[in-house]
Parts: C-alpha cells; sequence; structure tokens
C-alpha cells in the first residue's frame, strides 16, 4: 500500500496545486500542507474529503483503512 505522503501527493496532483486541492475540499491551504509535510494525522472526515475531492482515485480506505476498512473488491478490481 502506497505511503500516506505519496496518497497526499496523488491527490495535490489531481487538481495541480496544494490551493485547488484545498478549495475541492473546503479547507485551507495550510491543512493540506500539513498533510503533506506528516505534520498532522489524517482524520476520517479529511479522510473523506480527500475521496470526494478526487472522486475515489485517493481513497478514504487507502488514507484511513482503521475506521473504513480495506478497499471494496469491487473497487480494486476497477
Amino acid at each position: 500500500m502506497p505511503s500516506l505522503k505519496s496518497q497526499i501527493e496523488r491527490a495535490i496532483g489531481h487538481y495541480g496545486s496544494q490551493a485547488k486541492l484545498a478549495e475541492a475540499m473546503g479547507c485551507s491551504q495550510q491543512l493540506v500542507s500539513q498533510l503533506l509535510k506528516e505534520e498532522i494525522g489524517i482524520t476520517a472526515e479529511t479522510a473523506m474529503k480527500i475521496d470526494a475531492a478526487t472522486n475515489g482515485s485517493v481513497s478514504k480506505h487507502d488514507l484511513r483503512p482503521d475506521v473504513f476498512g480495506p478497499v471494496p473488491r469491487e473497487a480494486s478490481a476497477a
């Protein structure tokens, strides 16, 4: 499984910048920066926002498997 940092990098790449990802998530660019630098952990709420902002490209299941469980089989086969 990819590291959390690489998952955040993928989410940023989806939008092209931290600021655009933050806007899509409804949070500050500073929060995205802190996540990227691993200064703070990813909450379940943040994982859901990243999942929604990236249309599941960066899955809440990958970000917080302890909360959401593993990626469902149907999604992992796609």
